[in-house]
């Protein structure tokens, strides 16, 4: 088996998602096992259904309720919301325990880590806890570059206009 790699897609620029995705397709194509845990996004976005085209090779997870994007949310709503999140950054620990993909892509974590979710010291237990076989790919707006030791690659995707 492969070695696996830990690669960063944050910044303010577009195109995050569509590089894990693209990434994912690439494993895939290779007979690798992906899951996508998404957070924060609308539920039904084009993205999404898109993504979900591709099961079973890739695997797509949300574990919010809503529709709408959190920060569309009402502050009780995201306070619940915040709890389905949970669920499925435990969801996250569980599959890196279990190893049951190659590649395990968190879309939006970063932004967990702005909204007071999760923290900084849990994604960096989670990547260290990794089997060195396996893939993580997280992305996000928030650049948290005191993750940046701790990943193969990083790539900052920056708005220029």
């Amino acid at each position: 088996m492969d070695k696996g790699y830990v690669h960063i897609f944050c910044g303010e620029g577009k195109g995050k998602t569509t590089a894990a995705i693209g990434q994912a397709i690439r494993a895939a194509s290779m007979g690798k096992n992906v899951f996508i845990i998404q957070f924060l996004k609308e539920k039904l976005s084009e993205e999404i259904r898109f993504i979900e085209r591709l099961e079973p090779e890739i695997k797509l997870f949300r574990f919010q309720k809503a529709n709408c994007a959190f920060n569309n949310l009402t502050q009780e709503e995201q306070a619940e919301e915040a709890q389905n999140i949970r669920n499925g950054w435990n969801f996250a620990k569980k599959v890196m325990v279990t190893q049951e993909c190659d590649i395990l892509i968190l879309d939006e974590v970063l932004g967990l880590i702005e909204k007071g979710i999760i923290t900084e010291e849990e994604v960096k237990s989670l990547i260290t806890s990794r089997d060195e076989n396996m893939s993580l790919i997280l992305t996000g707006i928030p650049r948290h570059e005191s993750l940046w030791e701790y990943a193969d690659a990083v790539t900052e995707l920056i708005q220029r206009r």
